[in-house]
């Protein structure tokens, strides 16, 4: 029982973090109706972000943890947003009038750009930083086995829950979300009635650019150790995450993520690490044979 309680932690934990980059995935599919495959490469570069203001920090000697998790936050969704406002203007607006295999062939083309980018930039070694959260709670121990749950694992999950709460406010309760609904279901009809569709796109993927930074963050402070290619595996998670919770839903998305955290986390700990993977992917492919539209995914009516 102790050993299932702790994985859980885990699962939740990393589940967490799938479910704010699939947030940003979910989002643009909505707004848009399609994938932004650059998307994961962006939360990459929030994390290379995150590590060199961290060493900023550091050597300018700020020790305040709070503060320089704010500081750091604050210049990472700031920087990243901005990754996220280009790759829309250069990678998805002027191909919008095209076919739809056009900006998918775009968006994957500007993930490898992204990849090489900080790979040629920053090198190809693992790049790490010094444990910025440490500590956590006993919560018991039985049959020898401790649980533990760590204070960055309680920061994950309370900010998770924080930003969910804040963005479904956001989408259900104000003008901007009743904008991004209005263009979701017509964007020619918003145009008419005086919504700036551009304007509204352009936000919407940053967005979820800066969730997507948010979580850049986060792993990098609960891990402290990342390279240029973990943009291509978090990414895979994450849509799989979207797409298993419904494209097109924000708790659908969360419900995803949490999902395929707490799968990999059981099956790492009680099966083969080396295939979980496979196991995420098999949940998935079952979900769309017998529920194609998702967990929480409606499905699409078509306009005539």
């Amino acid at each position: 029982m102790a050993s299932i309680i702790q994985q859980l932690i885990n699962g939740l934990t990393l589940g967490s973090i799938y479910g704010l980059i699939a947030i940003g995935y979910t989002m643009v599919y909505g707004i848009i109706g399609m994938i932004n495959f650059a998307h994961g490469d962006i939360y990459m570069v929030s994390a290379f972000i995150a590590v060199t203001c961290f060493t900023l920090l550091a050597a300018a000697g700020i020790s305040s943890v709070p503060l320089a998790l704010l500081i750091v936050l604050a210049v990472t969704v700031a920087f990243t947003s901005v990754f996220g406002w280009s790759v829309e203007r250069t990678a998805y607006r002027p191909l919008r009038g095209s076919t739809r295999l056009a900006p998918l062939i775009s968006s994957i083309g500007m993930s490898i750009f992204l990849q090489n980018m900080v790979q040629v930039t920053q090198g190809a070694r693992v790049k790490s930083i010094p444990p910025i959260i440490t500590g956590g709670i006993d919560l018991f121990t039985r049959d020898g086995f401790n649980v533990h749950l760590a204070y960055s694992q309680i920061i994950i999950v309370m900010v998770t829950v924080a930003l969910m709460a804040v963005f479904t406010w956001l989408i259900t309760q104000t003008s901007f979300g009743r904008q991004q609904r209005a263009c979701e279901q017509d964007r020619t009809m918003a145009m008419l009635l005086g919504i700036d569709v551009d304007r509204t796109i352009s936000l919407t993927f940053m967005i979820g650019a800066a969730l997507a930074a948010v979580a850049g963050v986060l792993v990098t402070v609960y891990y402290g150790v990342i390279d240029f290619y973990i943009g291509f595996g978090a990414g895979i998670k994450a849509f799989t995450a979207a797409v298993l919770g419904g494209i097109g839903s924000l708790p659908g998305a969360m419900l995803g993520g949490l999902v395929i955290g707490l799968i990999e986390a059981f099956w790492a700990a009680y099966l083969s690490a080396e295939y979980k993977d496979v196991a995420t992917f098999s949940i998935l492919i079952l979900v769309l044979m017998f529920r194609p539209n998702g967990l929480l995914g409606r499905p699409e009516v078509e306009k005539v």
